[in-house]
């Protein structure tokens, strides 16, 4: 089987999208897209799929800002329209970790590095990125690691 890139991806449900006349998924596919090329041209280099997961990674983070702020405005009708294009988002992102699986992570990552005090943590960080990237909630593996070093 050939390896399909995630940009390829995203063309082809891009496309499907089309055909099936599903215009908010279509959007949604479609401003992912263009994220994604701004981002080349901005630094011009063509995008591998670690660099695309972060795009698709930071749109869902900002995307879950926007609900938590439409939901205390009590905007639900906003907030229902951000929660659809996370989940049309996520289908690109890989299968999200079990905190079981982020726990072993980070225990094999301190124990590589060495780490033991919050020195360390910019190290243990940078280890964990390109394992978790698009898997888990980077913010609270960040706040797991701090109280890692802590204790």
């Amino acid at each position: 089987m050939v390896d399909v890139t995630l940009k390829q991806q995203l063309i082809a449900s891009m496309k499907d999208a089309m055909r099936a006349r599903q215009t908010a998924r279509l959007g949604v596919i479609r401003l992912v897209n263009a994220a994604i090329k701004q981002k080349e041209v901005d630094e011009r280099i063509e995008l591998n799929d670690e660099q695309v997961l972060e795009v698709l990674t930071k749109m869902v983070k900002q995307r879950k800002e926007s609900i938590s702020q439409f939901e205390s405005a009590s905007r639900q009708d906003l907030a229902d329209i951000e929660h659809a294009e996370v989940a049309v988002i996520q289908e690109f992102l890989p299968e999200a970790m079990s905190e079981a699986q982020v726990n072993a992570a980070l225990d094999e990552v301190i124990a590589e590095t060495g780490a033991s005090s919050l020195k360390d943590m910019g190290k243990v960080m940078a280890a964990l990125k390109p394992k978790l990237q698009g898997r888990a909630d980077m913010g609270q593996v960040s706040a797991d690691v701090k109280k890692r070093l802590l204790a």
